[in-house]
């Protein structure tokens, strides 16, 4: 099982960043997918996650309407979508899957602590915010 991020870089604020997520070694729409970030001293934080049973999305509410999350299960690829990029934006973005069977709802996935035992992670992508 593989999960690739790609996308990250240094990139001025007020504009936008698509990352990619590729995935291999499993069958990704059976999973549920979520996309997390971690700044240094901070926990690692769930912004973006899409649930295998409905295909529901959950994004926490300080993030809706700058973040877009979405899937190509014939590509294997998962995808992030930051519009209006600014300074909070930085850190390590990291993706995340696990068998939909141990999940229940997108918002479940978006806790870093339910994606472990069963689960896993990418080795994450680093996104600085230029002011």
């Amino acid at each position: 099982v593989q999960l690739v991020e790609s996308g990250g870089g240094l990139v001025q604020a007020g504009g936008s960043l698509r990352l990619s997520c590729a995935t291999s070694g499993f069958t990704l729409e059976d999973y549920a997918i979520g996309w997390f970030r971690q700044v240094p001293g901070k926990e690692r934080e769930g912004v973006a996650c899409i649930s295998s049973r409905d295909g529901s999305i959950y994004y926490p509410d300080s993030l809706k309407g700058r973040f877009t999350i979405s899937r190509d299960d014939a590509k294997n690829m998962v995808y992030l979508l930051i519009n209006s990029l600014n300074a909070e934006d930085t850190g390590v973005y990291y993706c995340a899957a696990k068998a939909g069977l141990f999940i229940d709802t997108a918002r479940e996935m978006c806790i870093a602590d339910a994606i472990s035992p069963m689960g896993y992670w990418g080795q994450g992508t680093q996104v600085t915010i230029a002011s």
